[in-house]
């Protein structure tokens, strides 16, 4: 490694290094933490479904298959909306997690009904506003 490329390393190393190191720089980088709290306890109810939860039957998972298909078939949706939890178990479906508008809900709902049908799809989804961006 020649000179040059030595001190061009230093440099860039130097700059990482210190803002890395110094907390109130990396600090002001990171997004401020999600609480989840509400949605954890609610989740650890035992009657709540959860994820782990979804049957291994093959009808119910090509059930969720199809609804998940469904789901990114449609670009209109945002990236939340694609990854909803989508929990089949015994024909019935639990949807869980955030979409951006109540339009999505209702979205991810019919394409979930569309699959289940009628009366076997419980919408547990919420609504999550876009995070504004802070001026200084």
């Amino acid at each position: 490694m020649s000179l040059r490329q030595t001190a061009t390393a230093v440099a860039v190393w130097s700059v990482l290094g210190f803002a890395g190191l110094n907390p109130a720089i990396a600090q002001q980088n990171q997004p401020p933490a999600a609480d989840n709290t509400k949605t954890n306890q609610r989740d650890r109810a035992k009657a709540e479904p959860t994820a782990d939860q979804a049957k291994n039957t093959l009808s119910d998972r090509e059930m969720m298959q199809k609804i998940r298909k469904s789901l990114m078939d449609d670009k209109a949706l945002s990236t939340y909306a694609h990854n909803v939890k989508i929990i089949a178990q015994h024909g019935k479906v639990t949807l869980k997690g955030p979409v951006r508008s109540e339009e999505e809900k209702t979205a991810v709902e019919k394409a979930a009904t569309d699959v289940a049908g009628a009366g076997n799809v419980t919408n547990e989804l919420a609504i999550k506003a876009a995070r504004t961006k802070k001026t200084s």
